[in-house]
């Protein structure tokens, strides 16, 4: 946890009281703090800060908190990635989260093995993006949809979300993305698939609606990478 966040209910005046165990263990055995020592915190939703440890011991007082700085900006960009195997949606949601991205759509597709929608790992997304922020020092959640149906929602809600240009990360795309954001600017909307990509009809319908195919090199990259690979270029 690079910062420490907390809701409007447990922060009064310049007094914060922190009850969450993970948040109280990583106080104590992970900052090694005590009495006196400066935390950095922030409000979900608002300004980020500082404040005193007054006490410790199951829960966390402080004192003297002040928040003052607004979290950074976002990066402008909307991801629609088709859901991932449960075991990574965890760390892709918390990259996603510390990267900057404004809008998560976890979309279906048909390389999508269907038992993933019905991973108990979808309840825990707040707890992920809450992991992702504490990382990214940032207060401020992306929004996170949920697409069930590839078809209705490319057709009838995608083309809302595209406000100048899309693409979609495609491992046999002829364009590749560099080249295509350096000729014109990087995209306000990126597509990732699922473990070997999008099949040829769903490229096609994706194409329908204004969102051009790039490749990201030679090599065929896991979502994560991919994922990863695609956002690094909003942080140079």
């Amino acid at each position: 946890m690079n910062v420490l966040l907390l809701s409007a209910h447990d922060i009064d005046g310049q007094t914060a009281i922190i009850q969450d165990a993970d948040q109280v263990a990583h106080i104590k055995h992970v900052l090694n703090a005590a009495v006196g020592d400066t935390l950095k915190v922030g409000e979900l939703g608002g300004k980020l800060g500082t404040g005193v440890i007054d006490s410790i011991d199951d829960k966390v007082v402080l004192k003297n908190v002040h928040l003052y700085t607004p979290p950074p900006a976002k990066l402008g960009v909307t991801l629609v990635l088709a859901l991932p195997r449960p075991k990574v949606l965890r760390r892709l949601i918390m990259d996603m989260t510390a990267i900057g991205v404004n809008h998560i759509v976890l979309v279906n597709s048909y390389r999508t093995d269907k038992s993933y929608w019905g991973s108990p790992l979808l309840a825990r997304l707040d707890e992920f993006v809450q992991e992702g922020l504490q990382q990214g020092v940032d207060t401020i959640a992306p929004k996170i949809t949920l697409a069930k149906r590839f078809k209705p929602f490319v057709q009838d809600e995608l083309p809302s979300l595209i406000r100048d240009r899309a693409v979609v990360c495609h491992p046999y795309a002829d364009e590749n993305f560099y080249a295509y954001s350096q000729a014109y600017s990087l995209p306000d909307l990126i597509v990732i698939g699922a473990e070997g990509g999008f099949i040829p009809y769903e490229i096609e319908l994706l194409a329908s609606v204004g969102v051009t195919a790039v490749g990201l090199g030679q090599r065929i990259l896991r979502t994560e990478s991919a994922v990863n690979a695609v956002l690094g270029r909003y942080l140079s």
